[in-house]
């Protein structure tokens, strides 16, 4: 598939960009993407065989069953109606891969699908909990994880910061859509960019997903402070020891006006939503630690009959994730 290839080959080449050029080297005329993993690094250090975010998570195996709606949408492999078997890494935010799990810094929890297709190729879906995103741009993501480096944890705001959230209102709306969860399995998760399906007859639709759970719970700052340090990583496989846990993945669907462009801004909570199908997952693989160095996930790795929308942050967030990968492929 077309888009297949173009999204690896534009991962291998930010790899190679990353691990190519040394760090004493970076600097702003560095591409955004390789800025931003440098960013990262500077917040929350350097920990090498690590991502640069959402450093912390559990791999998770199961499948999905696409629904019939699903199929009226797109003509993707996807919702072709075939079981297809997925891996799933549950993450939290930051780049710390000792982060408490139920520390506000490991919120949004994140969840990223990688869809197993016949004839071997991969399509993914990176989610988190997050409603809609900070910021509107890579530049301005950027800038936040400078702006956010400038001020140690738990002191107060730096002038920096201070000025940075006071110049971007939508920061404080977007981490205020957010809670701590009781378990990975009880957490609803967003896909902050618009997509755009394509059925068998060409016809196109924007959208965004979601992933929900069977319930949401969310702990108060007393229960959340009362869990152990790895409580979310226990809790999973303590679960799929007694059975299956499940989700439904549906799109919001735009209307006319709606932007796609933007993932600051989002959709009214009137928009349609249709269940695309169930994605069950059954067993935590057995060296979960090894198995999430190899993943890379990538919002753009995307089949036929699912198009980028018109965002920016699509491409940029493949390649930092590529940088990423690449950084910690060169030094596990």
């Amino acid at each position: 598939m077309a888009t297949l290839a173009s999204n690896t080959l534009a991962a291998a080449l930010a790899a190679t960009i990353a691990v190519g050029v040394p760090t004493w080297v970076r600097a702003a005329d560095a591409p955004v993407p390789v800025q931003i993993v440098d960013a990262l690094n500077k917040r929350f250090g350097v920990h090498p065989g690590f991502r640069a975010n959402h450093a912390k998570g559990i791999v998770a195996e199961g499948s999905f069953t696409a629904s019939p709606q699903a199929a009226a949408l797109s003509r993707s492999p996807l919702f072709a109606g075939a079981k297809l078997p997925v891996t799933v890494r549950f993450s939290d935010s930051g780049g710390q891969p000792d982060v408490p799990d139920a520390a506000p810094v490991a919120n949004p929890h994140g969840m990223a699908i990688k869809f197993h297709l016949p004839g071997g190729a991969e399509s993914d879906i990176v989610v988190n909990a997050l409603k809609f995103f900070p910021v509107a741009t890579a530049e301005e993501f950027l800038a936040l994880q400078l702006a956010a480096a400038s001020s140690p944890p738990g002191a107060s705001p730096s002038p920096q910061l201070k000025a940075f959230l006071a110049s971007h209102p939508s920061v404080a709306k977007a981490t205020a859509t957010v809670g701590t969860p009781a378990s990975f399995a009880e957490e609803q998760y967003f896909g902050v960019d618009a997509f755009v399906f394509v059925n068998k007859a060409g016809k196109k639709q924007a959208f965004r997903y979601i992933v929900a759970p069977e319930k949401i719970v969310h702990l108060s700052k007393e229960e959340a402070a009362k869990k152990s340090t790895d409580y979310l990583m226990d809790d999973l496989p303590a679960r799929l020891a007694k059975g299956p846990v499940t989700f439904h993945l549906k799109a919001q669907l735009a209307v006319p006006g709606d932007s796609t462009r933007d993932p600051s801004q989002a959709w009214p909570d009137d928009r349609p939503v249709v269940d695309l199908g169930v994605l069950t997952i059954d067993r935590v693989v057995a060296d979960s630690t090894a198995a999430e160095k190899k993943l890379l996930f990538l919002p753009g790795r995307l089949t036929d009959g699912i198009e980028p929308s018109d965002d920016p942050l699509i491409a940029a967030r493949d390649a930092a994730y590529a940088v990423s990968f690449g950084r910690r492929s060169a030094n596990p």
